[in-house]
């Protein structure tokens, strides 16, 4: 057992480990650890050993652990496929605790909002074959909800998967050559990069093989599983789509670095690398912070998992609301956090000043919609614009077609909910355009819609407090003939303080809540609204404008706050972000109050 426990914590930790073992046993499940399980004192050891340490490390300082602790440590999910197979077989759903571990295998029983599973998928960079696009489509419309949505890491979701059809649906996934797997519960989600990776002649670095690397180090390492809480990774390449890195625990961002650096004496050799940003999570208000770390591209798995090992040992077990890696970095401090990095990769990380690095290009904030060329000459990606990120099978399987016949097979899914057809030559340009209109989407929309985000909702989710989704629409609907935008403006919808939309990265932001309209407790869905929100180089989080909005009262006031922007915005061309924020909220609420919507 590890030297930095004192001998009585360490007599204290085999007497926990026994007696979850004892514990497990009465159940008749196997050894802790899997195999070879514990040793002969009850010390944990196998691939659950770092978690298991942590775990009673916070039980011998005196903590309590949470349910969802003792749930992974009674028996780990990966060891209970054969029982979760049983359920199913019965047609039967989990308990909580089952409910839980499913997760591990990318299943979310999502009752009372829908009496059915929900699944997420793991897509690497988000970027999968036509070929897999279309099988996902055929397993969704065999085995679920005949349709699937683009989630936030540029991720597929399918929905209303009955029990019994939930194994058949992991397994087909498999023959596809996709997984599910640490989609959901305290792992490390899908691994999010560039969109256009390898394809943008502006990006200045290919994020694929390190998202790549990432998304199979991960799944062949059963160590990297059960960790204290969620935990995101990302890759921007700084290409022409924002991938949103800043959101992320760990992100890394690619930066060009000048001749001239140093570090400890040795000189940084130019180029390209990655700049190390940490403790990025937005529904706690925060997003990755510079660390003054320069990671080479060719080191960034290493690195990645470093951190996450010192996330295991040293995150909270207790309280899961602060259990996200943003908490070690306030306790710590970035400095000691990073000390304990080295001392697990056994060696310093390179810091080096921004002054010897180039800034970083500015996003396309619509480079995500339309037709744009590519690095290649000849060839151009299409973006798609999705309503709110829903396609049904019938769209998936022609938009497959269309990226085997015109484009080179590859789709590509974006964090803004939509994806992305690539290597389109000139001259099937048209044909492109004209099939897709065949079947209801489009590559062209209104800036409204191109930044319009919004989360599954009430309708999926049963911690949402509105129908996400659907009031979306809505806002855009009534917006449209209304106000003409002539500057990006993204309106993030998110159903709750999971914040799956990233409501405070909005330059508008609506957060779900149930608004109160009567003194005898009765609610209706609504919103709490925040402006200001922003990514990349605007980063920074909203501020609450007002609060329990009525939901049908949303899009009239979404449109007086825009029409305020364009009456008194100092320039035509300031962009709303810059608006918000060089007003006060009183000052701001007046305004607003003073333009008032339309007739």
């Amino acid at each position: 057992m590890s030297d930095d426990f004192t001998p009585d914590q360490k007599r204290y930790l085999e007497g926990f480990m026994s007696g979850m073992q004892s514990a497990r046993t009465a159940r008749g499940l196997g050894p802790l650890g899997g195999t070879p399980g514990t040793s002969g004192s009850g010390k944990p050891s196998g691939p659950d050993k770092e978690h298991l340490e942590a775990q009673a490390k916070t039980v011998a300082a005196g903590g309590k652990l949470a349910e969802q602790e003792k749930w992974k440590a009674a028996e780990h999910p990966f060891d209970a496929y054969a029982r979760f197979k049983d359920q199913a077989n019965a047609g039967l759903y989990p308990k909580p605790d089952d409910n839980f571990r499913w997760r591990y295998h990318g299943l979310f029983y999502v009752a009372p909002a829908q009496n059915s599973y929900m699944c997420r998928l793991r897509i690497p960079n988000g970027i999968l074959k036509a070929w897999q696009f279309a099988g996902v489509a055929d397993l969704a419309d065999t085995l679920c909800g005949p349709y699937a949505h683009v989630t936030t890491r540029a991720n597929l979701q399918v929905r209303e998967i009955p029990a019994q059809n939930a194994p058949l649906l992991l397994e087909g996934l498999a023959d596809l050559g996709l997984t599910a797997k640490g989609s959901g519960a305290d792992n490390i989600r899908n691994v999010t990069g560039s969109a256009t990776a390898g394809i943008d002649p502006h990006e200045l670095l290919d994020t694929r093989p390190h998202a790549r690397a990432w998304h199979h180090h991960i799944l062949n390492d059963r160590s990297l599983y059960g960790l204290p809480r969620k935990f995101n990774v990302a890759f921007d390449g700084a290409g022409s789509i924002a991938t949103l890195e800043d959101t992320n625990d760990i992100g890394f961002q690619a930066i060009e670095v000048m001749e001239g650096g140093s570090f400890e004496g040795a000189a940084v050799e130019p180029g390209v690398w990655y700049r190390l940003a940490l403790g990025g999570i937005t529904g706690h208000r925060d997003l990755a912070r510079d660390t003054g770390v320069i990671v080479a591209p060719s080191d960034a798995v290493a690195v990645a998992d470093a951190i996450v090992r010192v996330f295991t040992a040293s995150g909270n077990r207790t309280d899961r609301a602060k259990s996200r890696l943003k908490y070690v970095l306030d306790s710590w401090g970035f400095e000691t956090f990073l000390s304990a990095v080295e001392e697990k990769l056994g060696r310093r990380l390179v810091r080096l000043d921004t002054t010897f690095v180039k800034p970083r290009p500015v996003y396309d904030r619509l480079a995500h919609t339309g037709v744009h060329p590519q690095l290649q000459p000849g060839l151009n990606w299409v973006g798609v614009a999705l309503p709110v990120g829903k396609l049904t099978v019938q769209q998936m399987r022609v938009i497959a077609a269309i990226a085997n016949s015109c484009g080179d097979g590859d789709i590509r899914l974006t964090v803004w909910q939509n994806l992305l057809i690539s290597g389109v030559p000139d001259d099937k340009v048209e044909d492109v355009v004209a099939n897709l209109e065949a079947i209801g989407l489009s590559t062209e929309t209104s800036i409204l819609r191109a930044g319009l985000i919004a989360c599954t909702g009430a309708t999926g989710c049963k911690f949402a407090a509105a129908h996400t989704k659907e009031d979306a629409l809505a806002i855009a609907a009534h917006c449209e003939p209304r106000l003409t935008l002539d500057t990006p403006v993204n309106i993030h919808l998110t159903g709750c303080h999971n914040s799956c939309a990233q409501h405070y990265i909005g330059d508008l932001g609506l957060i779900g809540a149930k608004v109160p309209v009567s003194e005898e407790g009765d609610t209706v869905p609504g919103y709490h609204i925040f402006v200001g929100g922003g990514f990349g180089v605007e980063g920074g989080i909203g501020r609450e404008f007002r609060t329990d909005v009525k939901a049908e009262d949303a899009p009239a006031l979404v449109e007086a706050i825009l029409r305020t922007w364009q009456t008194h915005r100092a320039a035509p061309d300031e962009s709303f972000v810059a608006f918000a924020r060089r007003h006060e909220i009183a000052a701001l609420q007046a305004l607003v109050a003073e333009t008032g919507e339309s007739a």
